[in-house]
């Protein structure tokens, strides 16, 4: 912005700047930010800002949040967590998949897995989803 048009070169000359006679425009006169908020400021907390302050309902003392943690991969995307120097190793050798490193939680049923072994390291495994891992030649196992 150019200086000729800024607020400040508006008001020279004009004792106060546009901020009143005696005693305004003073630092923080309210206060800095939200405080008050319980105290000289209560009218304007109260009617627009209801339920600001204080606490509702319990709270749950066990409450383990990563239990419901559980994200989820199917069957047929397993070979993607497979890295691609390890597709063409002899069949004899089964690649390890770790699906917590990789970030999901439960493995899933749900589409065609090549006839190859694997190895799956999963917390959790559908009924359907070691069936077909097992029908492939491969193996299972469950970590905490």
């Amino acid at each position: 912005m150019p200086t000729h048009l800024s607020k400040t070169r508006k008001h020279r000359g004009h004792v106060s700047a546009g901020h009143g006679r005696v005693g305004k425009h003073r630092k923080h006169p309210g206060g800095r930010g939200l405080a008050g908020g319980q105290h000289h400021h209560r009218t304007n907390f109260d009617k627009y800002h209801p339920g600001y302050f204080g606490k509702v309902g319990m709270r749950r003392f066990h409450l383990t949040r990563n239990m419901q943690w559980r994200p989820t991969i199917n069957v047929d995307k397993l070979w993607t967590l497979v890295p691609a120097e390890q597709h063409e190793l002899s069949g004899d050798l089964a690649p390890v998949v770790d699906t917590l490193q990789a970030g999901y939680g439960k493995v899933l049923g749900n589409g065609l897995l090549p006839n190859r072994p694997i190895i799956v390291k999963a917390r959790f495994v559908s009924s359907k989803a070691e069936k077909k891992i097992k029908e492939a030649g491969g193996v299972v196992q469950l970590i905490a």
